[in-house]
């Protein structure tokens, strides 16, 4: 394989003009979405690589795109948005581009500081991976620089976002727990703590009113604090059949604990959680869970971002990806013949 390998190369192999080339790997019109494809997945087989330094000067971009996550969202127990920009980072580098990566931290956040990656102007939008305070929103609403939300979304900012379809999610895995005959079923999550959790408990509520199952409020288990550090979780006097979890992580904290206080899922309880990640294969036994379009949802944020670095009125508002469930063995069917 040739190591400098040029559109001309990609032109003479599909049978089409540089011109022809150079538009479709630009995403620029006159070529059609068909060719674009084909001659975007020839231009990977071939391994062509763009020439950023030569685009730079030519468009006056960088062609990096800064992922923000929240610090938070990044301890040494938590994978789920590192995953995440794995995911985006390698959609980014088929489109052209190179994903930077911010750890937003949280005196920063805090301080309304923005990222030296944005002062250098060193990237020509941010996608911000993970739910950041109201207050950070507001100071990025003066930044230029387009802007998306991935994994959540603020009613006050007219930022567009891609997440998961939290809300169906919850009610269908819910629905699932009511089918084999649970009732008491508690939610694990601070309601209070980010918009993806509230969606998911908004689901989980809907799935008891339609099957008139009335809310406990000893049901609705916090499994963190403010800052969103993960906290002991108190479970009620009056022990729920099934637990229906915010996330993985918090599923598999959950079970711990009720292993450490003798107790065996799913023979005495039935845990469910949300993601899909590695929490969801290493927990004892595996877990139940609603797997997040990790995929689609980086390739409809970069699709998003790149338009808007083209046009900058360009708005999609807030879009769901649907997930799916996934059966495994935290699930015991306790309906009476």
């Amino acid at each position: 394989m040739k190591s400098n390998v040029t559109m001309r190369d990609i032109a003479e192999k599909i049978g089409v003009s540089s011109v022809t080339v150079s538009k479709a790997l630009n995403d620029k019109e006159g070529v059609s979405d068909e060719l674009k494809e084909k001659i975007k997945q020839l231009a990977e087989k071939m391994g062509y690589r763009f020439n950023t330094a030569a685009r730079s000067m030519k468009d006056g971009l960088s062609f990096n795109i800064g992922v923000i996550i929240p610090e938070r969202f990044t301890g040494l127990n938590q994978s789920f948005y590192l995953n995440f920009y794995q995911s985006i980072s390698k959609v980014l580098e088929e489109q052209g581009y190179y994903g930077i990566l911010h750890i937003l931290r949280s005196e920063d956040e805090d301080g309304l500081k923005l990222p030296r990656i944005y002062l250098e102007q060193k990237v020509d939008g941010f996608i911000i991976l993970g739910q950041i305070k109201k207050h950070y929103i507001k100071k990025l609403q003066t930044v230029e620089h387009p802007t998306v939300f991935m994994d959540f979304y603020e009613d006050e900012a007219d930022i567009d976002a891609v997440i998961t379809d939290n809300f169906y999610g919850a009610y269908d895995i819910t629905n699932y727990l009511v089918r084999n005959g649970h009732e008491k079923i508690a939610y694990v999550g601070n309601i209070y703590s980010t918009s993806s959790i509230q969606d998911r408990f908004l689901g989980y509520y809907k799935s008891l009113l339609e099957h008139q199952i009335k809310l406990n409020d000893d049901y609705i288990l916090s499994d963190r604090d403010e800052d969103g550090t993960y906290i002991d979780i108190e479970l009620p006097k009056d022990l729920p059949t099934a637990f229906v979890c915010n996330c993985d992580q918090v599923a598999h904290n959950l079970i711990t604990k009720l292993k450490d206080l003798g107790y065996h899922v799913p023979d005495d309880f039935s845990v469910v959680g949300f993601d899909n990640d590695i929490y969801a294969t290493i927990t004892e036994p595996g877990l139940t869970t609603v797997e997040v379009n990790i995929e689609e949802m980086s390739r409809t944020a970069v699709g998003f971002i790149h338009e808007k670095i083209r046009d900058r009125d360009k708005n999609h508002g807030r879009v769901q990806v649907k997930g799916n469930i996934v059966y495994r063995d935290s699930v015991k069917n306790i309906k009476k013949n």
